[in-house]
């Protein structure tokens, strides 16, 4: 199979059949084989009907049914592991993403790109609670994970299938899978794609995200620094927190069997206990962590590093 398409669905009924007659539509003159995989996500309009029917009817849609609300992340993992092609394509089911800029991200990808991200120049959304937000935190991401993107927001993605492999999706970090990837040494770039207004349903987004969005950016920012050493963070704090309760803790005594005074009620004497406890916590979660990124790699035959090409003679 050369390209598998991946959307994540969610009380889209209206919007299905045309989806797929778009996609049909802009992949007719490609000859390529391809199959689209349809993930229902718990919906709960007539969008699993919906699915079913077209599914039967024609061979290369396929109806992911899931039994229940897990979250346009999962759903979007459980295509993943579904897809077959050599190249994936991901989009929203809401026709807000155009189908006829599918070509136009593969043949950006035969470039030699791992990933190619939409950018939605012209976006048709709220300025106040879509775009705004939106670009701010475009700003934010793009400083803090070092891949800087117009949109990362955009669903409208290719990739190979090599990276898709090398990428375990969790809570909801699909929109950070360019960072994601990037982590993992891919060549991304972005091109200007379009985007339309939504004709039918309601919009599953909204300033309500923002928590979960900043969680997950942290994690990601984690993830890109210390994924393979996270003693180095654990442990550069907790040798300041010894070190500065060390301090304290010399001071003290020298205040204590030097001049003869109490220090059994200054508060110093529990800030130097606490920032030696502390430094000792650290040190220990560094440790741990340590061990379960070796379980993580060793237990999965994950290596530390990725291979783009080998040449010789």
């Amino acid at each position: 199979m050369d390209l598998s398409l991946v959307i994540p669905i969610y009380n889209e009924a209206e919007n299905i059949p045309l989806l797929i007659d778009a996609i049909t539509n802009s992949l007719k003159d490609t000859k390529l084989t391809y199959e689209i995989i349809c993930v229902d996500d718990g919906s709960q309009d007539k969008s699993t009907d919906i699915l079913r029917e077209i599914a039967q009817k024609n061979l290369y849609v396929k109806a992911v049914i899931l039994r229940r609300n897990y979250g346009q992340t999962p759903a979007m993992a459980a295509g993943f592991e579904t897809a077959t092609g050599k190249v994936i394509i991901t989009l929203d089911g809401d026709l807000q993403n155009d189908p006829a800029d599918i070509p136009l991200l593969l043949s950006k990808l035969e470039e030699g790109y791992d990933l190619v991200s939409g950018w939605r120049k012209n976006r048709q959304d709220d300025a106040l609670t879509r775009l705004l937000p939106s670009k701010i935190a475009n700003i934010i991401i793009g400083k803090i994970t070092g891949v800087k993107l117009h949109d990362y927001g955009c669903s409208l993605k290719a990739y190979r299938k090599e990276l898709i492999a090398d990428l375990n999706l969790y809570g909801e970090l699909h929109r950070f899978l360019p960072a994601l990837a990037y982590i993992e040494g891919a060549k991304i770039t972005e091109i200007p794609v379009n985007h339309h207004p939504r004709r039918f349903g309601k919009s599953k987004y909204g300033l309500g995200r923002t928590f979960r969005v900043i969680m997950d950016l942290l994690t990601v920012f984690f993830m890109k620094k210390f994924l393979t050493r996270p003693m180095h963070v654990f442990g550069f704090f907790g040798l300041i927190s010894l070190i500065l309760g060390i301090f304290i803790g010399i001071y003290l005594t020298f205040i204590k069997f030097g001049f003869h005074q109490s220090i059994g009620a200054r508060p110093l004497l529990i800030l130097c206990v606490l920032l030696i406890l502390t430094g000792v916590q650290l040190f220990s979660f560094g440790l741990l962590a340590e061990l379960l990124m070796r379980t993580y790699h060793e237990s999965q035959k994950r290596p530390i590093y990725r291979i783009r090409d080998i040449f010789s003679s």
